[in-house]
């Protein structure tokens, strides 16, 4: 009987595990961020770039929770790139929803383009 609960105390650890991967961005594009920013000759050591990963992922998780919440309040299934400013400025991170919503813009604006050129071929 020992053993059998071990083995699920085993899987238990390992899905609590996978999820908590799940919720973390992947530390290859956190590091690739990273030295997009620092000197090149700069080493990052492993622990500062799981605490970047942590940290990034938090900050997402805390965006989109008021994002979603505000959906949910209006009825709507879908977190829009609107929502997403929106969560950033009631959240006081005024200095970020400016640039995503330039950002916002011109992607939109990008977009149109390619289905209007899209429209022409077809």
């Amino acid at each position: 009987m020992a053993a059998g609960a071990s083995i699920n105390a085993q899987y238990d650890d390992d899905d609590n595990y996978i999820r908590e991967q799940e919720r973390l961005l992947p530390i290859a594009n956190v590091v690739r961020i990273m030295k997009q920013i620092l000197p090149p000759y700069a080493k990052i050591s492993k622990e500062a770039k799981e605490t970047m990963q942590g940290c990034v992922s938090e900050f997402i998780g805390f965006v989109t929770c008021e994002a979603s919440e505000k959906c949910r309040k209006e009825r709507r299934k879908t977190v829009n790139g609107d929502d997403v400013c929106w969560a950033l400025e009631t959240l006081g991170l005024d200095e970020y929803a400016g640039p995503m919503k330039r950002y916002l813009h011109r992607y939109r604006e990008h977009d149109r383009a390619d289905h209007r050129a899209n429209q022409e071929k077809g």
